[in-house]
């Protein structure tokens, strides 16, 4: 789907139309995180079985922010085991995580354990019910297939890949670079946050998730270089990275070093946008804040892009178009 801000137009396209509406002297920002098998089961000494769920690493080595089932028959102090692991919870936090130090074999990194033996975390409206050579098979296709092809396997600090990525083959970005469109890689950690529905009653009282970023220098001075070309940013979390970056750091801050930063923006209407001049992005879950932010994009400044917003989702659904994190993409242009 293609929506056209300026003639308030709608229509209809397959993706890989995509660069009959780029120009040259476009830049695409895409985000190259790499999703990490990250969910982990073990048994507890009772035998009880256990998941265990790497969010984030802390300071020290092999010990993880992590999410606990069942957390509350596991106390500080509770380990549990897989043949290849072992996990000691050594805190919990307000937020019902907890922090755990891992022992491996061969003094490897719980990374490279996940890596062989974690599932990969698929959204939570995705099931996987096969066992034993079936599951290996479904594995092995979830791990190839919830990737972007650009993603970089040295950054695995996504739990959730960014879909809009997805859309993405070999064979349509060299077409895009031959159109003369410049590609810019940035990093945005994706948490679970990202599929947190909002439960305030009002959409201002929402606690939005906090997610860290690394831009590198030359994408910071894409950003902000003089330019004829549009500034496209390839899903909401490239798009909640740079606007990020760009509130807190003021235009005439010199990019003398990559930024590491942590997004903790929530964009919703009547928001205006500092760096992106077009979006592509999937089509999303009711009650969530990417909903927010791409009502925002569709009237910077207004309101009016929530009652829009309906109207086109309304068109989707009429449609047949899939939603969701292996679904269809609409361009904002």
């Amino acid at each position: 789907m293609v929506i056209d801000r300026a003639l308030h137009s709608v229509a209809h396209h397959t993706f890989a139309d995509l660069p009959k509406f780029l120009r040259k002297d476009d830049l695409l920002f895409r985000n190259n995180a790499s999703v990490l098998p990250a969910r982990l089961h073990a048994h507890r000494p009772s035998g009880g079985k256990v998941e265990c769920f790497l969010l984030a690493p802390s300071a020290e080595p092999n010990i993880w922010r992590c999410l606990i089932k069942p957390g509350k028959k596991l106390p500080v102090g509770a380990t549990f085991a897989h043949t290849e692991f072992k996990g000691e919870i050594l805190s919990k936090t307000e937020d019902g995580s907890a922090f755990v130090r891992f022992t491996t074999n061969a003094h490897e990194t719980i990374v490279d354990v996940a890596n062989r033996v974690g599932g990969i975390p698929l959204p939570p409206y995705i099931t996987r019910n096969g066992s034993g050579a079936e599951a290996s098979a479904q594995r092995s296709c979830d791990v190839e297939r919830y990737q972007t092809v650009y993603a970089d396997r040295n950054r695995q600090v996504a739990v959730a890949a960014p879909t809009a990525g997805l859309h993405f083959t070999t064979d349509l970005l060299r077409e895009i670079k031959d159109l003369g469109v410049d590609t810019f890689e940035l990093t945005l950690h994706v948490g679970l946050g990202t599929f947190q529905p909002i439960s305030a009653e009002m959409v201002e009282n929402h606690v939005i998730h906090r997610e860290c970023f690394e831009m590198p220098i030359q994408v910071q001075r894409a950003l902000r270089a003089r330019r004829t070309g549009r500034r496209i940013a390839v899903g909401t979390t490239s798009l909640r990275t740079i606007e990020a970056f760009l509130k807190d750091n003021p235009e005439s801050a010199a990019a003398e070093a990559p930024c590491i930063g942590e997004a903790s923006i929530f964009i919703y209407p009547p928001r205006t946008f500092l760096g992106v001049d077009a979006l592509i992005t999937n089509f999303h879950q009711p009650r969530s804040t990417l909903l927010c932010l791409v009502s925002a994009f569709l009237a910077p400044g207004s309101v009016e892009g929530i009652a829009w917003l309906k109207e086109i989702y309304q068109e989707a659904i009429s449609r047949e178009y899939r939603f969701f994190s292996y679904g269809d993409a609409m361009l904002i242009v």
